[in-house]
């Protein structure tokens, strides 16, 4: 399951964040999206994590959860057609 995390302190990184959510279970991958003229973070970024069950027990526990700076927002990303 795919998650998006919302209202990231800029300077929290991919590492950061894959700890948070191994507490939780397994991360396939972690991504923050960043600003490529700036190099820096949009404040957002996206887990992927194999096993939904863990996604969304992670979810429930992380959103609205202060993380540096910011409460973050986490839910399901969707899925964009392309």
């Amino acid at each position: 399951m795919k998650l998006i995390i919302r209202n990231l302190d800029r300077s929290t990184t991919e590492g950061e964040i894959k700890i948070l959510f191994e507490e939780y279970g397994t991360v396939q991958s972690c991504d923050v999206v960043m600003d490529k003229a700036l190099g820096i973070s949009k404040g957002f970024g996206f887990v992927q994590m194999p096993k939904a069950a863990e996604a969304k027990v992670a979810m429930k526990a992380l959103n609205d959860k202060n993380i540096g700076n910011s409460k973050v927002r986490v839910k399901k990303a969707e899925e964009r057609e392309q």
